[in-house]
């Protein structure tokens, strides 16, 4: 006899089941995840309720045949932080390293640095130490290991997480750790050479604390679910992997977990879509909670690298982009604009309509405007869970804000709708258009339970013409699921060479990887005729970070792909540097698949009786338009009904918008086709005063924009300092140069690149169609020389004028000067400090200038020494520009010139606005800061005032009486000053508010010529850009009274020789300060702060890469100073040298502590140390070069931030 099937996906609000009886019926039904009063678990409760089992009985397994599962219980317990208790053990000197991760902090605009909590409960420094190539230098001390263990496991710590540096390829050690754990009696031992075995220590480490955090969770589930059944499940019952594999629930590992469910709806929408011929599809999935999309071109697309909840993994995972846009999206008026999400309602209390006193939401607009009726739905909501969808909430709570809009409900709720289709649409350019892909021509397959709603719409945004919705569309993660097979995948590190030679060395590594994999499959009892397998391989260029995939083929056959993959996304072919093999990739997966799909279905719960039908109206496009309703089952097949039109289904409904006509084909699936493939035009839109919805829209179309022209900058650039440290921005300016847009890059940058667009406009009465300028000149609009502005016009098709400007700066790592990296401690004039680039026409009509740049980056006194990535680094600028060229000409076509102009000084008032808004509790105050002497000896101060006028009201900041302009290089130049403000403005009015011009409209700057915030020209000013505005930030926050002073340091550390340059800016503490609603809060340890957010290179990379040990990263203790609130710690980084460098050190703080505020105490000032081999040290001051020998050791330990309020 024939045995029960059931697929089942728990998801954050719904699980979604599907059976397949003995005779072959299919059976789907709907539940909420957490209901209480129900049930205990709802898979549980789905597969008896098919069974006709009572709750109180045990499931017998002789009825079943398998069970595939999708949980979000190892998601739920990382984000709500009920992991199993964890120790980390380490190489000692890294204890802090996964705490400090890579320094950057994930909003720079935030007062209180909020940063990820780490999963681990203690960490142990073990001695050890084993280097780049191999060699020991330390053996392992396992005797006070395991007194330390010891300890742990009395204490209630069960799991235990491994991670040594360089473990992922030297592995002894790690084994005689997870050994002895083992042998003490820890439930849980993850090692990160078996969970992950990967070069970069950051992800392994991060990925490898998550295991042992989750997997025991997984673990004690499993056991829950195995225990409502009676015989033995054996390998019956499997769990969906991240990477969209099964796997026996034995083998159920935590890192392989956090994407278990959204993986099911990949493996779906690409089975059913490839049924229907349809190869290249975007999946759209949208869910009660938020919306998973994925990208599909004839291969399924994986990420090794991916972040969830501020946990940053190197597991293979499906490469879905989440938007927190779902039916539960809570809508919001905030800020003069209409916001959706990122909060949700979730299931309990859920939408307000649900009846148990939850939130306005996307569902509840959507039954405002008459697109979902609740008598097409089952009564499973209210406090009883037996009650219909409430109407009469939503209404009650959308009344009070389109009172205070004076909108019709309908009219809001339709603009909140445009919101949540749009934030779609641009999650959805991330992993396809930001990518290189042209997917005009593309299927979008829709699925989830809110997503019928939205295809027509999010498919417009995005100019695709089609959408399939399967007939298991409200239930296809879960059908994903079904249809998925066992596999198994691991990635591993091999850091070579790609040549002919290291052929053989990488397929030794395949057969390696192949053997185990074949073993995990076998085991769970897959039959050896049923296995197969496919290898990629990754190759990257050398001096860069960014792989493309290829199959394992001949050395040539590999070698072509590689190019093609690279010209493909980028647009330009690179043939000059070398291939590198990064890694090799082996997926073992089950081939036999269920022979028959075409099940007879049949739903559990029916809730519309046969042809039943209405006509009704919906609020759709601005007015109530005449609608059918029509229940799916009566469409006869291959039926053309055209929009407006609402298919109802079971457990969704499909919204027809007008100009989509919908055809019915085999067993329940929709097709959707638009009838004019002319993209529709927004139109009738009242340009007197802003829409809060086209506010809306407009503000995140315009950051989305300066953020897609970052993306083409990081992924064409060659430089280590653009690609991986991220020290680069992009902008939007509108045609007098004013910032409509700045993607938050790097803080520094911000509202000074103004400046240098403005600088072109002057300098150039006739600015013709195909020209790109360049200038990095600090007199001129830029801010120091290693920043290279890239500034590209767009002119107005029909006529010769200028619309906007867009921008791309990059700090480019050389551009000559007294030192390698550009940034010399003793520069005192400013060719001392690199080649000077000022309104240089890069582009003209369209052609890179090549002969002329390198004229000029090689006939300066201090010439570029590396002019390969100069010259790569400004075309991957120019292609930026490009990029927001092309995205910006796809918002005047939808909306028009006179709408796009009119909205671009929408924005910039909001921002004015939001100043406004704080005029009232700006007090008058004044600060004088005092600095570090500089190299002269020279003291500096920076002095300001702040107050309010009266008519016009604006904030008034008065630099005067700050140190004059000197002879050394902490000269700022005036865009450096006026970015510093910007964003000390920014901070202080706080919230999610547009980054642009307005902002600094009522403010005004009083700022005194010939000081070290206004020099001139021909001062030095390297530090100035690094340095002094730092200072200038914490001096306004401090006269703001809001916060005490950070370390006010970037701690520039350069070190090199002829073959190697390297540079990195240092993390510090942040000040303690107070909050807009008056609670305090300390500062944050070991972060960037104020005007930058680069990136650290990660230390196994760093050692790899560099001739250089990193004995010791941590967190200087008690560095920080006292208070009610605390200032936040420095660090300590310790760097040996292997071979003779030149060092040079800009920072400050090293004299002068970072001060406190409201009698809190000052933090601690850094210290900079070479330790030399010989016994001998050498402390440096705060602006210092010097030579070391091999062995010698650079010591810093960087100033703590100042405390808030007397003790």
């Amino acid at each position: 006899m024939s045995k029960w099937s059931f697929w089942i996906d728990r998801g954050g609000t719904f699980t979604d089941a599907i059976a397949i009886d003995p005779y072959g019926k299919l059976l789907t039904s709907k539940h909420l995840s957490i209901n209480p009063s129900k049930y205990n678990d709802a898979t549980i409760h789905s597969i008896k309720q098919f069974l006709d089992i009572a709750p109180s009985k045990k499931i017998p397994t002789s009825l079943i045949s398998e069970i595939k599962v999708g949980t979000t219980v190892a998601t739920n317990a990382l984000l709500e932080g009920k992991g199993a208790k964890t120790v980390l053990v380490v190489t000692k000197g890294f204890e802090d390293q996964l705490r400090i991760g890579y320094q950057n902090r994930p909003d720079i605009f935030s007062r209180k640095i909020t940063l990820p909590n780490q999963l681990y409960e203690k960490v142990i420094g073990v001695d050890e130490r084993i280097l780049s190539d191999g060699k020991i230098i330390t053996e392992l001390d396992n005797f006070k290991l395991k007194i330390e263990l010891s300890k742990c496991l009395k204490n209630g710590i069960t799991s235990c997480a491994i991670l040594l540096m360089h473990g992922y390829k030297y592995i002894n050690h790690e084994k005689k750790i997870s050994k002895l754990a083992q042998s003490l009696g820890f439930d849980q031992v993850s090692a990160s050479h078996e969970i992950s075995p990967q070069i970069r220590f950051v992800e392994r480490g991060d990925t490898t604390v998550l295991d042992a955090y989750l997997t025991p969770i997984l673990k004690t589930y499993i056991e829950q679910l195995v225990q409502n059944f009676s015989g033995n499940l054996g390998h019956k019952l499997k769990f969906m992997q991240s990477n969209g594999g099964l796997i026996s629930k034995d083998l159920f590992k935590g890192k392989d977990a956090v994407l278990s469910g959204p993986a099911g709806g990949v493996v779906g929408a690409v089975e059913v879509s490839k049924k229907i011929g349809e190869n290249k599809i975007i999946g759209f999935d949208m869910g009660g909670t938020s919306t998973d999309v994925c990208h599909f071109s004839g291969s399924y697309e994986r990420t090794y690298k991916s972040q969830i909840s501020g946990v940053r993994l190197s597991s293979p995972m499906m490469n879905i982009n989440t938007v927190a846009a779902g039916g539960g999206s809570i809508l919001s008026y905030r800020l003069g604009r209409l916001q959706v999400g990122p909060e949700s309602a979730g299931s309990l209390p859920g939408p307000s309509s649900y009846g148990n006193g939850g939130p306005l939401t996307v569902t509840d607009a959507n039954i405002i405007t008459g697109r979902l009726k609740p008598e097409f739905f089952p009564a499973i909501f209210g406090k009883n869970g037996k009650k219909p969808l409430d109407t009469k909430a939503p209404k009650k709570c959308i009344s009070p804000i389109a009172k205070e809009l004076n909108q019709s409900h309908e009219s809001l709720a339709e603009d909140w709708l445009n919101i949540a289709s749009q934030n779609m649409a641009n999650a959805i350019k991330k992993i396809s258009v930001q990518k290189g892909y042209d997917i005009n021509k593309y299927c979008l397959t829709v699925f989830g339970g809110a997503g019928g709603q939205f295809a027509c719409s999010v498919a417009e945004n995005l100019n695709i013409n089609k959408c399939y919705i399967h007939s298991k569309a409200s239930l296809l993660s879960a059908y994903g699921i079904g249809l998925a097979n066992v596999s198994s995948l691991k990635k591993e590190t091999i850091e070579k060479i790609f040549s002919k030679e290291n052929m053989k060395y990488l397929r030794k590594s395949f057969k390696k990887l192949s053997t185990e994999l074949k073993n995990e499959l076998l085991e769970q009892n897959i039959k050896k005729s049923y296995i197969k397998e496919e290898v990629m391989v990754f190759l990257r260029f050398q001096n860069s970070d960014n792989t493309f995939q290829v199959k394992l083929n001949s050395f040539n056959k590999m070698q072509k792909d590689f190019y093609l993959s690279f010209e493909k996304r980028y647009g330009f072919k690179s043939s000059d540097d070398t291939i590198q093999i990064d890694s090799i990739s082996v997926e073992a997966y089950q081939t036999k698949t269920i022979g028959n799909n075409n099940f007879d279905y049949q739903i559990l719960k029916k809730n519309l009786q046969k042809n039943d039908f209405l006509f009704d109206k919906i609020f759709i496009d601005g007015r109530w338009q005449k609608c059918k309703f029509i229940s799916k089952k009566d469409l006869k097949e291959n039926n053309q009904i055209i929009g407006p039109a609402i298919i109802i289904d079971d457990f969704t409904s499909i919204l027809v918008r007008p100009n989509w006509k919908l055809k019915k084909v085999g067993q329940g699936d929709i097709i959707l086709n638009k009838i004019s493939k002319k993209k529709r035009k927004v139109e009738n839109v009242n340009k007197s005063k802003p829409n809060p919805m086209l506010l809306e829209v407009f503000n995140n179309i315009f950051m989305s924009i300066a953020e897609q022209m970052g993306v083409v900058l990081e992924n064409t650039a060659q430089s280590v300092t653009i690609k991986e440290r991220l020290d680069f921005s992009c902008a939007v300016f509108d045609n007098n140069g004013d910032l409509i847009a700045n993607a938050p890059h790097m803080p520094v940058h911000l509202g000074s690149m103004d400046a240098s667009v403005k600088a072109v406009i002057n300098k150039n009465k006739i600015i013709k169609r195909g020209d790109v300028f360049a200038l990095n000149a600090p007199y001129d609009g830029g801010t120091h020389l290693p920043d290279i502005t890239v500034i590209k016009p767009i002119f107005n098709k029909l006529k010769d004028e200028i619309l906007f400007f867009v921008a791309a700066r990059g700090h480019h790592t050389d551009v000559g000067g007294l030192t390698p990296g550009s940034m010399p401690p003793d520069s005192r004039v400013i060719e001392d400090e690199g080649v000077y680039i000022d309104n240089f026409k890069l582009v003209e009509n369209g052609v890179f200038k090549k002969t002329e740049i390198t004229n000029l980056l090689l006939g300066a006194k201090y010439p570029v020494r590396a002019l390969s990535k100069n010259l790569a680094d400004l075309r991957a600028q120019v292609a930026a520009c490009e990029k927001g060229e092309m995205e910006l000409r796809n918002l005047i076509n939808e909306y028009g010139i006179p709408v796009v102009k009119k909205y671009t000084k929408f924005v910039h008032n909001n921002a004015s606005e939001m100043v406004k808004s704080i005029l009232k509790s700006i007090k008058s105050a004044s600060y004088t800061y005092h600095m570090d002497n500089d190299i002269d000896d020279n003291k500096r101060m920076i002095k300001v005032s702040v107050s309010t006028t009266r008519s016009p009201k604006k904030i008034k900041i008065d630099f005067s009486g700050t140190s004059s302009q000197t002879c050394t290089n902490f000269n700022a130049p005036e865009p450096v000053t006026r970015a510093a403000v910007l964003y000390a403005i920014r901070i202080l009015v706080g919230g999610q508010i547009p980054m642009n011009a307005g902002l600094m409209e009522n403010v005004e700057l009083v700022l005194p010529r010939r000081t070290i915030l206004s020099p001139t020209y021909p001062a030095a000013v390297i530090a100035g850009n690094v340095e002094t505005s730092q200072a200038v930030t914490s001096a306004l926050l401090l006269a703001f009274g809001i916060q005490a002073a950070s370390q006010s340091t970037m701690n520039n550390v350069t070190w090199g020789n002829k073959k190697y340059q390297y540079y990195e800016t240092i993390c510090g503490g942040t000040g303690a300060g107070v909050l807009a609603n008056g609670k305090l809060y300390d500062g944050t340890s070991g972060v960037h702060s104020n005007m930058t957010n680069s990136r650290l290179t990660d230390p196994e990379i760093l050692e790899t890469r560099f001739p250089v040990v990193l004995e010791k990263f941590s967190i200087r203790k008690n560095s920080g100073g006292k208070g009610i609130a605390k200032g936040g710690d420095g660090v300590i980084r310790n760097v040996r040298f292997l071979q003779k460098m030149d060092v040079s050190i800009i920072s400050g703080h090293r004299e002068v502590s970072p001060p406190g505020i409201k009698g809190g105490k000052a933090g601690k000032v850094g210290k900079s140390v070479i330790f030399r081999q010989n016994g001998k040290k050498n402390v440096l001051k705060p602006c210092d070069k010097i030579s070391v020998d091999a062995n010698d050791i650079l010591h810093i330990k960087t100033p703590g931030g100042g405390g808030y309020g007397l003790i």
